[in-house]
This record gives structure tokens, C-alpha cells and sequence, in this order.
């Protein structure tokens, strides 16, 4: 079962504005960002994250579930939990960084006439 488009608004929802939320739709379900930083795995309607030191103690008693097949286990956050929720983005938001932009694989890099 696919994330529906009303899950992943709702999840969006959750997250206070002032981190700038939005999602984008990767192989068939959706990651989100926050500030531009990908930081929430939204697949089959249930969100996950990354297992990191800097939240062990925030999700402890966390489920742990696996995203999508061979992937690492990861936590799964109840959204409806707002407050949890924002206070897992502040302490991911500090780390996270955004990602590099890639140049396309059929792109010949510049070459510079010497002479």
C-alpha cells in the first residue's frame, strides 16, 4: 500500500510552518524536508527516520520498522504527537545537512583550451 496524498499533506501539516515543511515524491512514496534537509522517509502511511545518536534517548521507546525492502531499521515517529515531533526536527535540523545538487551522469565536465 502506497502513502495516500492525504497522508503526506497531514504529516506536513504537523510540522510547524516556520521550518519550511514539503515533500517530494522518491520511488513511489515521499521524503520530507524541512529547510531544504531531507529529514522523514513517509512510506505504506507510516513516517520513519533515521536511527541517530542525537535522538536515541527522544525515541527510545519509539517503534522501529523497516521503510522499504533492504533498508536499515529505523524509528518510526507518531506525527500526531506534534510536540515530539517538532522537537525531534529541532535537534535533526541542526545536524542534517542539505544536500549537494549532482551534475546530470551525461554531462562531459568543461575543458579549457591552455595555449
Amino acid at each position: 500500500m502506497a502513502t495516500t496524498p492525504d497522508f503526506i499533506e497531514f504529516v506536513c501539516d504537523q510540522i510547524e510552518s516556520s521550518w519550511n515543511p514539503r515533500y517530494r515524491k522518491m520511488f513511489g512514496e515521499y521524503m520530507v524536508y524541512v529547510n531544504d534537509k531531507p529529514l522523514f522517509l513517509v512510506c505504506d502511511n507510516t513516517v520513519f527516520v533515521k536511527e541517530l545518536d542525537d535522538i536515541k534517548d527522544m525515541m527510545k521507546d519509539a517503534e522501529k520498522g523497516f521503510p522499504y525492502d533492504g533498508a536499515k531499521e529505523h524509528y518510526i515517529v507518531d506525527v500526531e504527537n506534534r510536540e515530539r515531533l517538532n522537537d525531534i526536527i529541532a535537534v535533526l535540523e541542526k545536524i542534517i545537512p542539505v544536500p549537494c545538487k549532482r551534475k546530470p551522469k551525461n554531462q562531459q565536465p568543461r575543458r579549457t583550451n591552455k595555449g
